[in-house]
């Protein structure tokens, strides 16, 4: 509430500005970013108040907005109620998650013929505060499951540029990784790519909690296809029994999970010493209709080969076909 005073105008009318409206804070998608680790450090964020109105008719200046970004495939959910609020999949894509209060109006804003004098204001607004949730679930078209140790990222890191940690030992991996699969680097097409999604590895019970599973299945639900990795070279635990194991977990977490595509891969051939492994899991892939597959992500063997068949299997998915069974044709 102000009023015009000055020197030739001693009695002058009302001048009082209005308030700005407070800043609002917004998530946006960033296909540059993979993970939500910056806001475990950080959890409370605040967008910048308005400025009060003052005399002269000075309108106060708005708030400053927040931006938050994510990465894409973020789930927004309230903190309290458990409801979505928005699911940011698109690069650039962003959502209000806290709307900034509106600003006040001064006592310019009510004067009239019967008042010339108003004494009242209009108060401002507060700002919204929300509590939110936020979940990950990974954009890829080609998710890896199989046991810890199981050759995931060594997959990974052969068949596209990112570099997760690599190491004789199980849960190396700790957190989802993601890499682009050009098949230029195979004498491929330079224009053909897709993604690929590594998950720390599943045990027996992932789907119930046990070990780390049950944090990172979610990534793989947006995929398009499943590559299931079992390692050859393991001589504790058979193809079937590990094939059998991993189908479980994936299916007592998701039915829609488990009815993706998902082809088995036979790991670690460089390290293969029982070749009743490899005949054990040939019948295992056979009694599927499947071709065997066999990598070496030491030597290289196989890369190629299961590169170009999972392209062509992509296409098939993008177009609405029904895709083939891997067999000779196809490989």
């Amino acid at each position: 509430m102000s009023f015009r005073r000055e020197k030739f105008a001693p009695e002058g009318g009302p001048d009082g500005g209005d308030g700005g409206k407070g800043g609002s804070v917004f998530l946006r998608a960033n296909r540059a970013l993979n993970t939500l680790n910056p806001y475990r450090s950080k959890r409370e964020f605040a967008a910048e108040r308005g400025s009060q109105g003052e005399g002269c008719m000075r309108h106060g200046k708005d708030g400053v907005d927040v931006l938050l970004e994510v990465p894409r495939g973020t789930l927004v959910k309230d903190g309290d109620t458990g409801e979505v609020l928005a699911e940011l999949l698109e690069d650039g894509q962003d959502v209000c998650v806290a709307r900034g209060g509106r600003g006040g109006l001064g006592n310019t804003n009510f004067k009239s013929s019967t008042n010339r004098t108003p004494r009242h204001h209009q108060p401002g607004e507060d700002g919204e505060e929300r509590n939110l949730e936020l979940e990950l679930k990974l954009l890829a078209d080609v998710g890896l499951v199989g046991f810890p140790n199981a050759g995931k990222s060594t997959l990974v890191s052969r068949l596209s540029a990112a570099r997760p940690k690599i190491a004789n030992y199980p849960f190396t991996t700790l957190e989802p990784q993601l890499g682009v699969v050009s098949l230029d680097r195979f004498g491929g097409d330079i224009l053909d790519s897709w993604v690929i999604a590594d998950i720390p590895g599943l045990i027996e019970g992932a789907a119930d909690g046990a070990g780390l599973g049950i944090q990172f299945l979610r990534h793989v639900e947006r995929t398009r296809m499943l590559l299931h990795l079992v390692d050859l070279s393991d001589p504790m635990t058979e193809p079937a029994e590990a094939v059998r194991i991993i189908e479980g977990e994936v299916k007592g977490f998701s039915p829609v999970l488990a009815d993706k595509p998902r082809w088995l891969v036979g790991t670690k051939l460089d390290a293969l010493q029982d070749e009743d492994r490899r005949t054990a899991f040939e019948a295992l892939c056979l009694a599927r209709d499947q071709k065997p597959i066999f990598i070496s992500g030491v030597t290289g063997e196989g890369l190629r080969e299961l590169t170009f068949a999972v392209d062509a299997a992509l296409k098939d998915l993008k177009d609405g076909k029904e895709l083939k069974t891997l067999n000779d044709e196809v490989w």
